[in-house]
């Protein structure tokens, strides 16, 4: 009985394929394979055909029934692929039994030959010999690697972001970064001479920016899974500089948007920019703040950049107005915040303690490697807990962060340990509360090689116009 009806349901598959490649376009393996591919068949025991009430002859991509997340298939056309047929088409549609040749076990399920999972970064297949073959891609929250900075004393702490977990280590770099590094003709740019005097340039021993100017420095933001940290860290080194510089009668969070949508000469968006672009366009152009034209982390793809929504004309003297309302349409103070040209300080690290204790935050390039991005707490130096791992799992690629203050930390032994305080541009979850710390005067992952100042292009007129602006919303 079971071989005639097998001989049955062939001669369905013939003239259904026949009829159904006239009449529909072709579901190609790939797209029939996806849903089910990827979400593996968690319960390949279920009634599926069964429930639906029988069974469809050749091909009819009505013929489907709801499955986790998605759809599989009852007409005989899955036969074909195999991979979207619904878990009991075989023995409810065609008597016999399901042609698989392997059964692997995960976490007390069975799973088919062709069946998948992902585990961490890397998708398993489960094999033809029922054992699973998986992707060997370095994850970026690899369990072992955290683990190691935990169990050894490298002065630092790590954790397991859930923001990161299921990214290659090769996807954290290319999105969560995104400064390219300085030509050589930036590189070669001259450093601010800076006459320290011993005895007035007295130095403390612990500096934070927030605690000497409360309310002007800015929160850290997230720039999400777009790699435009050239953008957030300029902006938020200038947000800093102009409240600082403003006593307080300006105290704007500018838009990281404003730079990655608007300033497209020569910069790549969420795809990578260059931090000397960003302070031309501050320079030149002038963004408006957070609140007018917030960030909007990109939907698809990484590498979309949303149109420019925000212009500005010269009203005279290097000043600038914006010509647009802002995007945001809960705010209406469009208000244009430009800079000065940057300068770029030495790498001696009491002349950047000094620009930072006297004028505010800097901003600073480093080489993020693959132990940073598990960061927790404590002072980060990069490990070798990775070095006898193969060459996937040791890759860095180059940031820009803010650096705020300074300190130092008392070993057992009575020797000091010396630290920047940074913030970077991750959320507030990442790190400790947004910010880290790093070694001071090592020049741990080049932090100390290009260092930028920049001040706000502030008037006496901007300030009182802001400060009666200020009183007047408040009232």
């Amino acid at each position: 009985m079971k071989l005639i009806l097998f001989a049955v349901s062939l001669l369905f598959l013939v003239v259904g394929e026949g009829t159904a490649d006239r009449l529909l376009p072709k579901r190609t393996k790939r797209e029939l394979a996806s849903p089910l591919h990827v979400g593996g068949i968690r319960d390949p025991f279920g009634s599926y055909c069964q429930r639906r009430g029988g069974c469809c002859p050749g091909r009819d991509d009505l013929c489907t029934v709801p499955y986790l997340d998605t759809i599989c298939y009852c007409d005989l056309f899955c036969n074909r692929t195999i991979s979207d047929c619904c878990p009991d088409f075989w023995g409810h549609c065609l008597g016999v039994e399901p042609p698989f040749i392997g059964i692997c076990e995960r976490n007390g399920n069975r799973f088919f030959t062709g069946q998948t999972y992902k585990e961490n970064c890397n998708l398993c297949t489960c094999g033809k010999s029922g054992r699973w073959e998986c992707e060997q891609s370095a994850c970026l929250m690899e369990p072992d690697m955290i683990q190691a900075v935990n169990r050894g004393n490298y002065g630092w702490k790590a954790a397991n972001y859930s923001q990161f977990y299921g990214m290659t280590l090769d996807e954290g770099i290319r999105y969560r970064l995104g400064t390219q590094r300085p030509s050589r003709t930036i590189m070669n740019m001259n450093e601010i001479q800076m006459n320290m005097d011993p005895q007035n340039d007295r130095l403390p021993p612990y500096f934070n920016s927030a605690e000497k100017w409360p309310g002007k420095i800015h929160e850290p933001l997230d720039q999400g899974n777009c790699a435009a940290s050239w953008a957030f860290s300029t902006a938020a080194v200038a947000s800093d500089r102009i409240s600082i510089q403003s006593m307080g009668h300006m105290t704007p969070q500018l838009s990281p948007q404003n730079l990655i949508s608007c300033d497209t000469r020569n910069q790549g968006g969420c795809a990578g920019g260059r931090i000397d672009g960003a302070w031309w366009y501050l320079r030149r152009r002038g963004v408006v703040t957070e609140d007018c034209y917030p960030f909007q982390p990109p939907q698809q793809t990484p590498a979309e950049v949303g149109r420019c929504m925000m212009q500005s004309r010269s009203v005279g003297r290097g000043k600038r107005q914006a010509t647009q309302r802002c995007p945001n349409s809960h705010n209406y103070h469009n208000d244009i915040y430009q800079s000065t040209p940057p300068y770029r300080l030495s790498t001696n690290e009491k002349e950047i303690m000094k620009e930072i204790k006297d004028n505010g935050p800097v901003q600073a390039i480093m080489e993020v490697h693959e132990d940073f991005f598990v960061y927790k707490s404590g002072i980060y130096k990069h490990t070798d807990v990775s070095f006898t791992k193969p060459p996937q799992y040791r890759k860095h690629g180059t940031h820009s962060v803010r650096i705020t203050g300074w300190g130092e930390e008392r070993n057992f032994d009575g020797t000091s340990k010396k630290y920047w305080i940074a913030a970077n541009s991750w959320g507030k979850n990442w790190g400790e509360n947004g910010y880290f710390r790093i070694a001071r005067g090592e020049n741990e992952c080049e932090i100390e090689a290009f260092v930028i100042g920049a001040w706000g292009r502030i008037t006496m007129e901007d300030m009182h116009n802001h400060h009666h602006h200020h009183r007047r919303r408040h009232i």
